[in-house]
């Protein structure tokens, strides 16, 4: 498997995850709140990035991968640690 396929997996962890923990924000207190937008953040960041690589027909998926797969490990804590709070 690739980094191209790597980074599509874990994405597509993290939209599932997204997609639950959206669901229980209106549970969660101010501060876990402000986390989360701080994530969204991110995730808009990362959103952006893949639309414009799938644009840019030179932008190599290594390139992609590397340049996003940091963002999306740190999306990944925030949810566990989001996830975790919610509990």
């Amino acid at each position: 498997m690739g980094h191209k396929e790597d980074l599509e997996q874990m994405l597509g962890k993290l939209r599932a995850q997204r997609d639950e923990l959206r669901v229980q924000m209106h549970l969660a207190k101010a501060e876990l709140r402000e986390e989360w937008d701080e994530v969204e953040n991110k995730w808009q960041h990362v959103e952006l990035k893949l639309e414009k690589a799938g644009h840019e027909a030179r932008t190599s998926a290594e390139d992609v991968g590397a340049a996003l797969g940091q963002v999306a490990e740190e999306i990944g804590a925030a949810y566990k640690r989001i996830k975790k709070s919610l509990s």
